[in-house]
């Protein structure tokens, strides 16, 4: 009686190094090495998996590097969740490959290893979410949540993801989408309360966003980068707003109110402007008790037209 051998990794960690080697020189996917059976990849220890993958990801050359990984049944074994991406959507339905589309992200991201792990499961939620309307349209809604769900619950765990690394690439994977949702026509309070919430994971945010956008239409791809540009921008511009020091005390208004008798009025909104640019200028001190400008504007009545 034959007893089946016990399967061990090095086949599945030679075929791992091979990827990874390609992702670095595409010329050597020519060299590709026997496919390890499942069992062979289900040995492989977590630890040895995303050392590999790691080096895959951050490489110059991403995406022959996937093909690769995926090519020798690395996929279907460690993360079924993006082998399901494959060919999925390219012709039956007319829109674009995810996988497709996941590798060129992925080559667009910044090589930062949460960035690119984000780039490459941020779609992971969209074979469980398409939807196709009487009219042949294809939706995805939800896809965003879906997916970071899929995440936190599956593949998490069993790629070894932990502590703030998970995190990050949770809310990579759940907020993607944010990003491309900006218009001008936000307001200042709008923009303040989508980079407060996005906290100190907007900058691998923004960089997930704009290398998201991989359509081949030159002018439809311009608009798109342009747009997170914009709000890059406009998010710089209000935290250098918020982080000045007021030159003016809070409260001025209503006691330069009181002790002129001024409603509120445009005229009161000039006149804080007037006072806040000569603070600016260095012609009063800033940050100094209320009195202190009563007692400035009382003696300079005219000037700021506040005679009795």
């Amino acid at each position: 009686m034959s007893v089946a051998r016990e399967m061990t990794p090095e086949r599945a960690i030679e075929a791992l190094t091979w990827a990874a080697d390609v992702a670095g020189d595409p010329a050597l996917f020519d060299r590709k090495p026997e496919r390890p059976a499942p069992a062979e990849w289900r040995a492989v220890p977590p630890p040895v998996f995303r050392e590999h993958m790691d080096r895959l990801l951050t490489s110059k050359h991403p995406e022959p590097g996937l093909d690769a990984i995926e090519s020798v049944g690395c996929l279907d074994a460690w993360l079924p969740e993006v082998a399901a991406m494959v060919g999925f959507g390219d012709n039956e339905w007319r829109h674009k490959d995810v996988w497709k589309h996941t590798k060129q992200v992925v080559k667009q991201s910044v090589p930062r290893a949460e960035v690119r792990w984000g780039a490459l499961l941020h779609d992971i939620g969209k074979p469980k979410t398409r939807r196709i309307d009487d009219r042949g349209n294809v939706t995805f809604h939800g896809h965003a949540e879906v997916g970071a769900a899929m995440f936190r619950k599956r593949v998490a765990d069993r790629i070894g993801f932990e502590g703030a690394e998970c995190d990050r690439i949770h809310f990579l994977i759940l907020h993607h989408l944010r990003a491309a949702q900006y218009d001008e026509d936000w307001t200042d309070a709008a923009v303040r309360r989508f980079y407060n919430q996005m906290s100190d994971g907007l900058r691998d945010l923004l960089d997930l966003s704009r290398a998201d956008i991989t359509t081949k239409r030159p002018e439809k791809r311009r608009r798109g980068v342009q747009q997170i540009s914009l709000l890059a921008k406009r998010i710089r511009e209000l935290q250098e707003e918020d982080t000045k020091v007021a030159p003016l005390p809070k409260g001025l208004g209503t006691v330069i109110m009181e002790a002129f008798g001024l409603p509120p009025s445009k005229r009161l909104g000039d006149l804080m402007k007037q006072l806040t640019a000569a603070a600016e200028a260095g012609d009063v001190e800033p940050q100094r008790p209320a009195e202190y400008y009563i007692a400035y504007l009382a003696e300079r009545r005219e000037e700021y037209r506040l005679e009795d």
